[in-house]
């Protein structure tokens, strides 16, 4: 049997047509030192911020702390709103079942709360980086984005 996968696709003829829309959230923690946290992801090896699907009777704060902490080890405070991504061109299909999602995703900012950084059967790897140390080229062109809006974000959230 084959290790469940992500495919994501992005303006890509070859996706799948999407068969649902899943409220996520991502969530860009920041230590005392200015690093990022960041998951190398199990399901198709690229770098990523930690975050997932929100669950019923959950508030978007609690599914972020949730998934961090789920993710990571570390135990986060949400400070901030970076954007919220909806881009319908941008399609993610789990391999496991087939479902092919279209992009949702909320990304927060936090600080770092408590915790030392630990693996999860969602992570190969968690590591504090600076914004210097991140392999761009290592992750899905999602990730990049959001990267890139926190690092100009000051006084502007993305809608898009």
């Amino acid at each position: 049997m084959s290790k469940p996968g992500r495919i994501d696709y992005y303006d890509d003829p070859n996706a799948p047509q999407a068969t649902t829309i899943v409220p996520s959230v991502n969530v860009i923690v920041e230590n005392d030192k200015g690093e990022i946290l960041l998951i190398q992801r199990s399901d198709n090896g690229n770098w990523a911020l930690p975050g997932g699907a929100i669950d019923i009777g959950e508030s978007l704060t609690q599914a972020a702390i949730r998934e961090v902490q789920e993710e990571t080890g570390i135990t986060c405070q949400i400070t901030g709103l970076i954007g919220i991504y909806t881009d319908p061109k941008h399609i993610i299909l789990y391999t496991s079942n087939n479902e092919a999602r279209q992009e949702f995703s909320v990304v927060l900012t936090g600080i770092l709360m408590s915790g030392s950084p630990a693996v999860s059967n969602e992570s190969t790897a968690v590591a504090w980086l600076g914004m210097d140390e991140i392999d761009v080229d290592a992750m899905d062109r999602s990730m990049r984005l959001r990267l890139l809006q926190y690092r100009g974000a000051i006084g502007s959230v993305y809608l898009g």
